[in-house]
């Protein structure tokens, strides 16, 4: 049998190999159950991978009655696999920004047999885009893109086939990793990036964040560089977003754990090796793909047992405040955030909806303490209240959900 070569493999797919779930989760058997009494298809155990087991038959019936009961002001189209985009009848459509495009006029120009020098690769749009959001104010457009992973093979020389060898090499990818946040403008070409705009600026798995919540000081966050358990650096694996009524942006911490590896036989205690399993932390001596604890001690588990904790977690960024400091929000949750739907309850509460991306894990709600007035005070929101599980009967209804009672480090 030939060996996987996970550097070709998605980060998820690379992920859930790597670190496998059991063949049935409880939420597995939850979709099952409630499939089963709707008669549909047999059972979603049988799926698979979804849409590819189903076959083209199904899609196609599929989307023609979408079609048929589609209540878009627009026609839709069919799926297509040119490598292009495609829209729809009347509809035009052109690129704002691409991989490692300039946000500051100094930033080095994209080789496509180097890549990105690492001096300047932190004032650059980042890579392999996910979740982002726009924000309006008095005339100013800001975008902010999450960044969720990056392609080694196109940043660094193309000799070393996507491995990095030294510590600059590992900087350069910690810069293209995590959000972008800058300014758009539309002019007599249509939309483009305002290139250094003030607002211009990359927050990546270096930058400073601070650590809230009831989490905030725990001894598993507690490390050499930071004895406060309160400060850590970087935000990792940024999936889906969100935006709280305020008016900031939150970023989705997912899989974190790919980041994290030994240089050499590891000695876990309970804790520890409990953490690691459930979370997908690798104990084994192995470079996996980024190699960052060859390089950067903070992501050794041998050197700092402790680094991993601190990533995980539902990330707040203030677009308009270049100075402000991102925060970690602990009281969220940690787990492999998918999303943050943030809506305002009838009364007035903050309300954010969460999905964990592990397969067969859970959906979760926060509910603030205090209730939203529009510039009132903020601090309190994603950091004082109740975090809830959703639970599930077997026809789907929902059941008054339990309080998580403390937040899984």
């Amino acid at each position: 049998m030939s060996q996987i070569n996970y550097d070709d493999l998605s980060f998820d797919d690379e992920d859930e190999m790597k670190f496998p779930r059991s063949d049935v989760q409880d939420f597995d058997l939850v979709v099952e159950r409630a499939v089963s009494r709707r008669g549909f298809l047999g059972g979603a155990l049988a799926f698979g991978s979804g849409a590819a087991v189903m076959g083209a038959g199904f899609l196609n019936g599929t989307f023609a009655s979408v079609q048929q009961a589609s209540r878009f002001a627009f026609d839709q189209i069919a799926p297509q696999t040119d490598g292009t985009v495609h829209v729809p009848p009347g509809y035009i459509w052109d690129v704002l920004v691409r991989w490692g495009d300039p946000l500051f006029s100094d930033a080095p120009a994209f080789d496509a047999s180097a890549g990105i020098p690492t001096n300047g690769s932190d004032r650059v749009f980042g890579e392999n885009t996910d979740g982002m959001e726009l924000f309006h104010k008095r005339g100013t457009e800001l975008l902010l893109v999450n960044s969720e992973h990056v392609n080694g093979k196109i940043n660094l020389p193309a000799e070393q086939k996507g491995k990095p060898i030294s510590a600059d090499d590992v900087t350069r990818l910690q810069n293209f990793q995590g959000v972008t946040v800058m300014e758009v403008a539309e002019g007599e070409n249509g939309w483009d990036v305002v290139v250094d705009s003030h607002y211009n600026r990359r927050i990546h798995h270096r930058t400073p964040m601070i650590i809230d919540g009831p989490a905030a000081g725990h001894d598993l966050l507690k490390t050499d560089a930071d004895p406060t358990g309160t400060q850590s650096l970087g935000t990792f694996n940024n999936c889906g977003s969100g935006r709280t009524p305020w008016g900031t942006y939150l970023t989705c911490e997912e899989n974190f754990n790919g980041y994290f590896g030994t240089t050499e036989e590891v000695v876990l205690d309970e804790i520890h090796a409990a953490g690691f399993k459930r979370y997908g932390v690798s104990t084994k001596v192995d470079p996996g793909r980024y190699n960052y604890h060859g390089f950067d001690t903070r992501f050794d588990i041998t050197k700092n047992p402790n680094e991993p904790h601190r990533a995980g977690y539902i990330v707040e960024i203030d677009p308009w405040n270049p100075d402000a400091t991102p925060v970690k929000h602990t009281a969220l949750g940690r787990f492999k955030h998918e999303n943050a739907a943030c809506v305002l309850a009838p009364n007035g509460q903050v309300v954010v909806y969460m999905g964990d991306d592990e397969r067969g894990e859970y959906m979760y709600k926060w509910v603030s303490r205090d209730i939203y007035a529009p510039g009132g005070d903020t601090s309190t929101f994603l950091s004082e209240g109740q975090l809830l599980v959703a639970k599930f009967n077997d026809d789907g209804t929902g059941i008054p959900s339990s309080t998580v009672n403390r937040v899984s480090i």
